[in-house]
């Protein structure tokens, strides 16, 4: 069932990924990388990530996906104003692709071997186990991230308040 899902999940992220290349309209793009995020984290949630998953949807495809929307519809993009690419152009993207692809495989042609099966314990990537972690390990950084977000919480607020005459 996992494996299924697995490969349900990749094939759709594989697709949405090369829609959001090749869709001429970029609100179309923007929509295609929502989808992809969202089969990222179902990745996630198949790896037992369940914080990471979550905090993948929130970040990406709530916060940064509505900023690209908003930069996209701030621009107004029109065929008419956008300069077109020549043949030469073109050719020598595609060559470049290639060559990219054609080092990324070879640079990880030989890695099987070298993943070693590790058994996972249950609790890995819970928020239960995050929490117990952060508040015995990494209590004092935590802490002091907190006042530091605080101050800055406040300084912004301050900087953004109208000056009293």
């Amino acid at each position: 069932m996992t494996l299924n899902l697995f490969y349900f999940l990749s094939f759709l992220a594989i697709m949405s990924a090369i829609m959001v290349v090749l869709s001429k309209n970029p609100v179309y793009s923007v929509l295609y990388l929502i989808i992809t995020f969202f089969c990222i984290a179902g990745h996630y949630m198949l790896m037992n990530a369940q914080f990471l998953a979550i905090v993948h949807i929130i970040v990406y495809a709530g916060a940064i996906m509505v900023l690209f929307l908003y930069v996209i519809m701030l621009l107004n993009l029109n065929k008419e104003s956008e300069p077109h690419k020549s043949t030469l152009q073109k050719i020598a993207a595609t060559i470049c692709a290639g060559l990219v692809m054609i080092v990324l495989v070879g640079s990880l042609k030989g890695t099987e071997g070298m993943i070693q099966q590790q058994p996972a314990a249950a609790d890995i990537g819970l928020v239960k186990a995050l929490g117990k972690v952060m508040f015995t390990k990494f209590l004092l950084p935590f802490e002091i991230t907190s006042v530091l977000l605080l101050a800055a919480m406040v300084g912004a607020v301050m900087l953004g308040k109208p000056e009293k005459r």
